[in-house]
C-alpha cells in the first residue's frame, strides 16, 4: 500500500526493501496473523473462514485449521454465501510509531488483518481530526453552527 504523500517524512528511505524483507522473506509471502498467501485469490465463508489451496483445508479468521471437515469451495451447494477476495499483503507497524522500525515491531499483515489491528488507532485519529476541526473553527471563525 503506498504511503500517503503526508506521512513520507516518518518512513526511512529504505522502507520499500524494508517492507519487502519482512513481508517476502521473513514471513514467506503470508500473513503473520492469519496465514492468508499474498497475491492469492482466495474463498472466503460469512463466518471468517477461508480455503488454504495450497494445505487443502479450511481455516478461520486466525489462521488455525478448522477440526470438522467441510467440503472444497468446488464441492459447495450453489446456497452457501461465499466470496473471493484477492489477498495483498502490507507491512504493519504493531506499536504505530513509524519511527520503530525494529525487526520485532514490524508485520506482515493481509488488508484484514491490518484493519483490525488498526482500528482502535484510526478511531482514535478520526477522534483527534474531528476535534481539531472543531478547534480551528472556534478560533477563525467562532463555533460552528448547526446547518
Amino acid at each position: 500500500m503506498p504511503i500517503r504523500r503526508d506521512m513520507r517524512g516518518f518512513y526511512p528511505i529504505d522502507w520499500r526493501e524494508l517492507s519487502h524483507s519482512i513481508r517476502f522473506r521473513r514471513a514467506k509471502g503470508r500473513c503473520d496473523h492469519c496465514r492468508r498467501p499474498h497475491g492469492k485469490l482466495i474463498c472466503v465463508g460469512a463466518d471468517g473462514i477461508w480455503w488454504d489451496e495450497v494445505d487443502r483445508l479450511w481455516r478461520d479468521g486466525r489462521g488455525r485449521p478448522l477440526r470438522e471437515a467441510r467440503p472444497a469451495p468446488a464441492d459447495l451447494p450453489p446456497d452457501v454465501s461465499m466470496t473471493w477476495t484477492r489477498v495483498f499483503l502490507a507491512c504493519a507497524h504493531l506499536d504505530h510509531d513509524t519511527a520503530n522500525n525494529a525487526s520485532s515491531n514490524l508485520a506482515a499483515l493481509c488488508q484484514r488483518c491490518h484493519l483490525n489491528h488498526d482500528r482502535a488507532e484510526h478511531r482514535r485519529r478520526r477522534r483527534l481530526r474531528w476535534r481539531a476541526s472543531k478547534a480551528i473553527g472556534d478560533l477563525f471563525t467562532g463555533p460552528y453552527r448547526e446547518p
